[in-house]
């Protein structure tokens, strides 16, 4: 061997010896940008790298994880159109489901293996314990609040491009429609409105939730009745209906309970409600619960503002993408360990 062989050989294994320390750090460096820690309802929970398996316990979870092209491997029996809501089924086919929002079976949960676990302190502050002894679990602080849950859900994720990107749509829709219904109506707008819900025994009229804080970014006011009073009030009695008056009512319905259809055909045949103002400008509009109240996501919202455009009458703007479903049925993937868009939205 050649004393130029020699040195050669030396200085390769020198330039070895020295790049494997930093091969390791490297990757010590990568494994580090890869965890996170995520702060939320239950405070700051650590997810050690990129979530594969996510399981999510109440709808607008559910609807927030289709929205940023995430299959869950589990999920909650929907409260209307059982076992999951129609605009969600394409997405959801195949997806192993875990008992109710209130009461999720916490043995399937388990034996899906998650590694991250979507929850509400609304509903899941209880087994809160028993849920991070399965994988690190992430809440909300309540379920009707869908930018919450898309931002928690895509921060856990790394889909905070995709959130945005669904953000900076439904902030375009919002101002496209107040607007155009403001140019429509003038001097009749801001519109007082009342979402009314009938149930087998009494009628729910809501001021807050899903619905109501939609209504409320809209640019629509509140039923006099109805203000300060929580989530809204419950009227027992035909004598309250005067408190449903106002511009607009939004009646929600469960056509396929046939005691709800009669219990609405028997107050709406009062002569109390044949006085609403509403009633008399030919202005209650029939409306889909589930995009009204049970979505509880960014979907169900713009299912709920396309309702708005159609009973007003109002053109949906040109060239708009709405991110429904149908942009991530059959397609949706595992969370992706980047934040990276999804290639069929």
């Amino acid at each position: 061997m050649t004393t130029r062989a020699r040195i050669r050989r030396r200085w390769l294994a020198m330039l070895l010896v020295t790049l494997m320390p930093w091969g390791a750090i490297a990757l010590a460096s990568d494994e580090a940008r890869a965890s996170r820690s995520v702060a939320n309802a239950f405070g700051d929970t650590h997810l050690p790298a990129p979530p594969r398996r996510v399981v999510t316990l109440y709808q607008g979870a559910t609807d927030s994880a289709v929205a940023l092209g995430i299959t869950p491997v589990g999920v909650v029996d929907s409260w209307l159109e059982p076992p999951m809501y129609r605009y969600l089924r394409d997405a959801l086919a195949g997806v192993e489901h875990v008992g109710l929002e209130t009461q999720p079976n916490l043995e399937k949960v388990a034996w899906l293996d998650p590694d991250l676990v979507v929850a509400t302190r609304f509903r899941h502050e209880r087994v809160r314990p028993l849920l991070e002894k399965i994988a690190p679990t992430v809440a909300t602080g309540s379920v009707f609040d869908f930018k919450a849950s898309l931002a928690l859900l895509a921060e856990a994720t790394g889909r905070e491009a995709r959130a945005r990107e669904l953000l900076r749509d439904w902030d375009e829709r919002v101002a496209d429609f107040r607007r155009r219904i403001a140019d429509t109506l003038g001097g009749a707008w801001p519109q007082k409105a009342a979402v009314v819900r009938f149930k087998s025994d009494h009628v729910r009229l809501y001021s807050t939730g899903f619905a109501g804080s939609i209504l409320d970014e809209l640019g629509f006011e509140q039923p006099d009745a109805v203000q300060d009073q929580g989530w809204g009030m419950k009227l027992t009695s035909e004598e309250n209906i005067p408190v449903m008056n106002a511009d607009v009512i939004f009646v929600l319905l469960e056509p396929d309970d046939p005691a709800i259809a009669e219990n609405y055909r028997h107050w709406t045949s009062h002569p109390l409600w044949q006085r609403l103002d509403a009633v008399q400008n030919r202005r209650v509009f029939e409306v889909d619960a589930v995009n009204w109240i049970m979505g509880g996501g960014i979907l169900a919202a713009n299912a709920m503002l396309d309702d708005l455009y159609a009973h007003y009458g109002l053109a949906t703007p040109r060239g708009h993408a709405l991110p429904t479903a149908a942009c991530t049925a059959g397609t949706a993937a595992q969370p992706r360990a980047q934040d990276e868009e999804p290639a069929a939205c």
